[in-house]
């Protein structure tokens, strides 16, 4: 008998934190770029490092899901072969 994984799905109120959190991060780490006493190049230095951060840990975390992911996908296709020469055995069977 094969048992297919459940989908685990986000709630809402915890897909509203992540978005609040990352929203207050962002404000934040703005708010402290551009009144930090510094030129204004030294000050948009930091805002395009922190952009380039926050897309490099996006990309990631996508590109570990889609491995993760594939390795399920792989796991499955495995294991119906697996169930598909058990169900075709027949242990009684002479040679």
């Amino acid at each position: 008998m094969s048992e297919t994984p459940v989908k685990q799905q986000s709630t809402t109120a915890f897909y509203g934190q992540a978005v609040a959190s990352f929203s207050i991060a962002m404000a934040a780490t703005a708010i402290g770029i551009f009144r930090l006493n510094a030129d204004a190049w030294v000050r948009g230095f930091l805002a395009i490092a922190v952009l380039y951060l926050v897309t490099s840990a996006f990309t990631l975390a996508k590109v570990i899901r889609d491995r993760q992911e594939a390795g399920q996908l792989v796991s499955r296709v495995d294991q119906a072969r697996v169930d598909r020469l058990l169900a075709e055995h027949d242990p009684f069977e002479k040679l």
